[in-house]
């Protein structure tokens, strides 16, 4: 069953406004719940129209891939592939409707459909003794600092133990940490084609570990990592509620897409399934 609601938000409406988780109710597993919002738009035409990307720049590229799934949301969409900054992300946070619950004795945020359908699809996993939270405090909304301050958890250990092996030396080391965390992105990625990794093992891309700073879909509050993820039966009521997994990399992470599952390859969207799971990620062929 669907209801239609267009869902606009205040950046919208404003366009001078610039950017420098078994009751009688629950429905039996075969049957579709997910409410959508807004029919949602093809990832192309969002690219092309109503997202800020260089196509240009490699680096954006590389983050469309591996995050892109979130711009064809039926909530608010992000207006960018990357947030420049806290305040661009406060400035375009501030401007949609955000919903506060406290879930498994965590106070979490997120775009207010998504809550909706969170809190939907977590009824009915009570129904069926089973339960959906969010694995801490920082599981839904973040800031631009929030992803600061992970990326450097990663970067500044790998900095480190990169010149102990003799890979880096300490002035490359001392240049790359006095860059701003937007300009380090390209430098790190780059080094990684070297076999230079910044994941915590050291052994693969950091953008398998972290997002990079400004491009986590936790900026546009429509993603939350759950705590019962490995758990089959509540990754398929989160799909029944339009929450997907759409980062193949990150198992915990689910975002809120809002759309019906047999909708989303129209919408530019690519079925992967990687141990067991299914991921909705973007198709090559719409970037």
């Amino acid at each position: 069953m669907f209801g239609t609601r267009f869902v606009q938000s205040r950046w919208e409406q404003n366009p001078k406004m610039e950017v420098a988780g078994e009751s009688s109710n629950a429905a039996p597993p075969s049957e579709t719940v997910v409410e959508e919002q807004s029919p949602g738009q093809n990832l192309a035409a969002m690219l092309e129209s109503n997202i800020a990307i260089d196509r240009n720049d490699p680096v954006q590229m590389r983050i469309l891939a591996d995050y892109g799934a979130v711009f064809v949301t039926a909530a608010v969409p992000p207006p960018t592939a990357v947030f420049s900054g806290e305040d661009q992300v406060r400035l375009w946070q501030s401007s949609v409707d955000i919903a506060r619950e406290s879930i498994g004795g965590f106070s979490i945020e997120l775009q207010a459909p998504a809550m909706t359908a969170l809190l939907s699809a977590r009824a009915e996993a009570r129904a069926a003794r089973l339960d959906i939270t969010p694995r801490g405090g920082d599981a839904a909304r973040r800031g631009y600092d929030d992803t600061v301050r992970l990326w450097t958890s990663r970067v500044d250990p790998a900095l480190d133990h990169w010149v102990t092996r003799k890979r880096l030396s300490s002035d490359e080391r001392a240049r790359l940490r006095g860059l701003t965390p937007r300009e380090q992105i390209p430098e790190v990625l780059e080094l990684e084609k070297r076999g230079i990794y910044f994941s915590t093992g050291f052994d693969k891309s950091i953008l398998y570990s972290v997002a990079a700073p400004g491009t986590s879909q936790h900026l546009s509050m429509l993603a939350i990592d759950v705590a019962q993820f490995e758990n089959a039966e509540v990754r398929r009521i989160l799909s029944r509620h339009g929450w997907y997994q759409t980062v193949v990399s990150d198992l915990p992470h689910f975002t809120y897409l809002g759309i019906a599952e047999e909708k989303l390859p129209a919408l530019g969207l690519k079925k992967v399934t990687s141990g067991g799971r299914v991921f909705w990620i973007p198709d090559p062929a719409q970037l």
